[in-house]
């Protein structure tokens, strides 16, 4: 059965999140000064990075809400006992300078001009519906995709098969006749392997080392494999 549809990740997948985090963060910290436990702006960057993956595990076991794990993530940065308010606003401002770097990766627009004709699109993120379809929206893509499925509202979070499932049902196709486009190489790529769909690493950073993956460096590289539509039994060749 041919690939009807592709189901993309959103963030660092179309949307530079990493890019945008970064820049949000030094400007914030260029207006707000370095907290005491780091060294240079750098040190503080690359925490502020961990400490999303960290906190959003917990959302993930069902530990905390979406709210709680950005104040919780504030409280780290800072080593700070703040309260939710100062929490709330804290972040509030490192996200009007986040919001504002906000950008799609050059490859998306034209992969989607592309594949318009001959595949149906949907979301599958981790995150919540709200947040990313106002970030869609702002981006001036949210139109391009049909169907938007996430993780809070949803209750289970990728790599689970449950997710990928309920992605497909969103589309009312069958998980053998969707691709997942995704950054991540077990959350998205693996996980959607496991769930019966077709699994796409978009591996921008070029990390390779995963052979059991089907491969791809840049957006442009999808219609072609698409195409193809052999169900891609030979990974290394788009490695």
């Amino acid at each position: 059965m041919p690939i009807r549809a592709v189901l993309w990740d959103v963030d660092d997948t179309i949307f530079d999140y990493s890019g945008a985090d970064r820049t949000g963060m030094r400007r914030l910290l260029e207006h707000e000064g370095l907290p005491a436990a780091y060294a240079s702006a750098d040190e503080a960057l690359e925490a502020w990075r961990a400490l999303a993956s960290v906190h959003w595990a917990r959302v993930a076991a069902g530990e905390t809400d979406f709210a709680g794990h950005r104040r919780d993530r504030v409280r780290d940065f800072l080593s700070l006992a703040l309260e939710d308010a100062e929490a709330d606003d804290w972040f509030a401002r490192h996200a009007a300078h986040y919001e504002a770097a906000w950008a799609l990766f050059d490859d998306v627009v034209p992969v989607l001009d592309r594949l318009a004709g001959g595949y149906r699109h949907g979301i599958l993120s981790n995150s919540t519906i709200l947040h990313q379809h106002r970030k869609l929206t702002a981006l001036g893509v949210r139109d391009r995709f049909e169907s938007l499925v996430c993780a809070v509202e949803l209750g289970v979070s990728k790599p689970d098969a449950a997710a990928f499932h309920a992605a497909c049902e969103a589309l009312a196709l069958e998980p053998r006749e969707v691709a997942y486009v995704g950054d991540e190489p077990d959350i998205d790529a693996a996980g959607a392997v496991a769930a019966g769909l077709t699994g796409i690493w978009l591996d921008r950073r070029g990390r390779g080392g995963r052979s059991d993956l089907v491969r791809i460096t840049g957006l442009d590289e999808l219609p072609a494999l698409l195409a193809r539509d052999t169900r891609f039994g030979a990974p290394e060749t788009f490695g």
